[in-house]
């Protein structure tokens, strides 16, 4: 069964997504703000969601992946409260990678962002 929940999110891009070190960095600093991240890795370009219930968590996980100094660092979305469809087995926090646009697209579509992950997608391409 899924619902509606407000949460805040946000979307990034960079050039690429390769290094394993500054992927363990990334999921480690969204742990301590009880935050779910979907990244996209494995070359270009790399797209980078966040979601979580505390706008300043998710500005703050914002802020330490820009501090990385990702190539070309996008800030697609910037954190903003959206309704995102939640369901018992959907994780609530926690990460996941995945290796292609379309599985990205996917997620964005099960969480109930489909439209709001095309307007941030339409920054992606230029």
């Amino acid at each position: 069964m899924s619902r509606s929940t407000k949460l805040f999110t946000t979307l990034i891009r960079t050039h690429h997504i390769t290094s394993r070190k500054k992927l363990a960095r990334v999921k480690k600093a969204a742990s301590p703000h009880d935050l779910f991240v979907i990244i996209r890795s494995g070359g270009s370009p790399g797209i980078m969601y966040a979601e979580g219930p505390d706008e300043s968590a998710v500005n703050s996980w914002v802020n330490f992946v820009q501090a990385l100094r990702y190539k070309d660092f996008q800030c697609a979305q910037k954190p903003a409260a959206n309704a995102v469809r939640t369901a018992d087995e959907m994780k609530a926090r926690g990460f996941e990678e995945v290796t292609s646009v379309t599985e990205f697209g996917e997620r964005m579509e099960q969480r109930g962002l489909w439209g709001w992950w095309r307007i941030g997608s339409e920054c992606l391409q230029s």
